[in-house]
């Protein structure tokens, strides 16, 4: 019995052990796949036969499926719709209206005649200046003048002790006497025939000789004086009294200021608008203000400036100006039309190029090139302009060439 009860009971555990062998896990299912599960059908199966096992769809997993399916078709579809079925709520679209004509200010401008001039630095030199110097040796026997003298042309300056060239003319003249005794006695011996021709030749020699003698000594005597060789004044004197002074030393200065002359340098591309006998107004550092002329124009560039020297003459009669100060000197060149601008409405074109912006008849914004003929603390002539123009002066810099703008009366910008 025993035998035959385990016998029994085997089957079952058999069937125990196929029933749990039948709990198969299925895999896991995809995106697109639909979820099965693995279940054991015990209704049919009888009890010594293993059981089979049956796959079956999960309901509700199909029905997810679906909704996702769905909600995808939705999406896509409102998505779309904007191209294929056009919103009745579109906003209409604007057109962009063309910019307004940017507004300027402008000022009507009229050429004038103007003066134009040509300005230099330079510096008052004497009309004279030249130095004294002792054509002989001796002692100085008296000075006449002191430094600072207004002296006028062969004033005596100082003589020189005379003792010596006394003796000496006294000598050169017994000289004379003798040779011109000797001479007289040899012509009147060739006369009657007892001398020679050669006597009488070295008697005329001696006596030119004597004579030159005589002459030098004459010029000696007028060295022992010193005098002014012009109207002027002594800048410097260099003698004493008894001091002995060798022949060629400098021993003072004379300087003629009446009238006085302004040196000035001239550069190269100035030099055609300056001729002599053109009038010239000069400035001088100390305050005084004189006319002057224009009395010479250099040919020869100075090597190291490549300049070219002018003298004005100026009157000076006073002396009231010193030499050596600076002065300013303006000299009329000529006159030419031009107009009256403030800088600050100077613009550059494109290529660098100075000009002014105006405004012709059609309200378009045309470009000038000028060029500045003079320079003045409130502004600058300038030439390039036509005789009457209207120029841009407030917003020049907003507005280009051939552009078209609001043009409106205004000041000139300073």
């Amino acid at each position: 019995m025993t035998s035959k009860k385990n016998a029994a009971e085997t089957p079952t555990e058999d069937a125990s052990s196929s029933a749990a062998a039948a709990h198969v896990v299925a895999p896991v299912p995809t995106e697109t796949q639909t979820e099965k599960q693995a279940v054991i059908d015990t209704s049919t199966a009888p009890d010594d036969d293993p059981q089979r096992l049956e796959f079956t769809s999960d309901k509700g997993a199909s029905r997810s499926t679906w909704v996702a399916a769905l909600l995808v078709l939705l999406i896509v579809g409102w998505m779309g719709s904007g191209f294929v079925i056009p919103s009745e709520d579109t906003d209409p679209v604007v057109a962009r209206e063309d910019p307004k004509p940017v507004a300027v200010a402008v000022t009507t401008s009229m050429a004038e005649t103007v003066t134009q001039f040509y300005q230099a630095e330079g510096q008052a030199l004497p009309d004279r200046d030249t130095t004294m110097r002792a054509e002989t040796s001796g002692d100085i026997a008296e000075v006449l003048v002191s430094k600072g003298q207004d002296v006028s042309a062969g004033d005596i300056i100082a003589r020189f002790d005379p003792t010596n060239n006394d003796a000496d003319a006294n000598r050169a003249s017994e000289a004379l006497i003798q040779a011109q005794r000797e001479f007289d006695n040899a012509q009147q011996l060739l006369d009657r025939g007892v001398a020679t021709t050669d006597r009488v030749v070295q008697a005329r020699s001696a006596l030119a000789s004597a004579q030159a003698q005589v002459t030098a000594v004459e010029q000696a005597a007028e060295a022992l004086t010193i005098t002014a060789a012009f109207d002027g004044r002594i800048e410097t004197l260099n003698l004493d009294e008894g001091e002995f002074v060798s022949a060629g030393t400098e021993v003072g200065r004379l300087v003629d200021i009446t009238p006085l002359t302004v040196a000035i340098q001239v550069p190269q591309q100035s030099l055609t608008g300056l001729s002599v006998g053109q009038p010239a107004t000069v400035r001088f550092i100390t305050g005084e203000e004189r006319e002057g002329v224009l009395t010479f124009v250099g040919t020869s560039a100075a090597s190291e400036t490549r300049t070219f020297l002018a003298e004005i003459e100026v009157a000076n009669e006073d002396g009231a100006i010193p030499a050596g100060v600076s002065a300013e000197v303006v000299i009329p060149t000529g006159e030419v039309t031009a107009h009256f601008l403030s800088p600050s409405i100077v613009s550059l074109d494109a290529e660098g190029a100075l000009g002014i912006k105006t405004v012709n008849t059609d309200n378009v914004v045309e470009f000038y090139e000028i060029e500045v003929v003079k320079a003045q603390i409130d502004g600058i002539w300038v030439t390039g302009l036509p005789e009457s123009v209207d120029i841009i002066t407030v917003g020049q810099g907003f507005v280009n060439e051939t552009e078209t703008v609001a043009p409106m009366a205004g000041e000139q910008s300073e």
